[in-house]
């Protein structure tokens, strides 16, 4: 039988283990993919993938248990409760230009561009292609020159192959990019808004203690055509953010 995958997790030894562990996995288990394996590895090979004693995966194992996230039989192992409760995305509704103009102010950092494999979680998005172009920038708040958020970006490489670094390098959005720069008609973006936990990269780029709360968005671009162009991936720091949503009566 396959087993669910969990996400990768690395320490810090300021905190306790187990706690970290055990949120870690709730992460995953509560983020996971339509379909994902219910059954979850040993707890050996879940001490050997976090890198823990199998005295510490127990007793994060116990924290989930008690939660009502997995339940744990005795010779058949430790499987996901079906009906464990998923995140629930907030959707965003708005046009085109009140993206760019939310997204737009913040001084930027290109941290790096290139050709990467289509990650396995936006597969379903890139149907057609094996790699995608990452774009991966920092951006800062222009007053305090503090980091707020950091973004991820995976362009169809058709698109990508006309985008000038320099326009995000000036702190242009994306979306902007895409549009203006490369001549793309979007047809509609879905939004999606959720919170997760500060994981090593982002606590270290945002500057907060790891596993700190983090409003994590998640941007689809479609072209006219009805195809993905770019799926954004953008951590934003939770004590510097809110998002707020206007439902108009018709």
């Amino acid at each position: 039988m396959t087993v669910f995958a969990p996400d990768s997790l690395e320490l810090n030894r300021k905190l306790p283990l187990w706690y970290q562990v055990s949120q870690s996995l709730r992460a995953s288990i509560l983020g996971r993919a339509p379909g994902a394996p219910l059954r979850l590895p040993t707890e050996e090979r879940l001490a050997q993938h976090y890198g823990v004693s199998v005295l510490t995966m127990r007793q994060a194992l116990k924290e989930l248990e008690t939660e009502g996230l997995i339940s744990r039989y005795r010779r058949r192992g430790t499987f996901i409760e079906p009906d464990a409760r998923r995140t629930r995305p907030v959707r965003l509704l708005g046009s085109v230009d009140t993206i760019v103009a939310q997204q737009s102010g913040d001084r930027t950092t290109l941290l790096h561009h290139g050709l990467t494999p289509v990650p396995a979680e936006l597969a379903e998005h890139f149907p057609d292609i094996g790699e995608t172009t990452a774009y991966r920038r920092l951006r800062y708040d222009p007053e305090s020159g503090e980091a707020t958020n950091w973004a991820e970006n995976f362009i169809h490489p058709e698109a990508a192959r006309h985008i000038d670094p320099a326009d995000l390098e000036r702190g242009w959005p994306m979306t902007k990019v895409l549009r203006d720069g490369v001549g793309i008609r979007i047809s509609r973006i879905t939004d999606t808004v959720e919170a997760r936990l500060a994981d090593p990269e982002t606590a270290k780029l945002l500057d907060v203690p790891l596993l700190s709360p983090i409003l994590h968005y998640t941007g689809v671009t479609y072209d006219a055509e009805g195809r993905v162009v770019d799926v954004a991936l953008i951590h934003y720091r939770g004590d510097r953010f809110s998002f707020s949503v206007t439902v108009e009566a018709r």
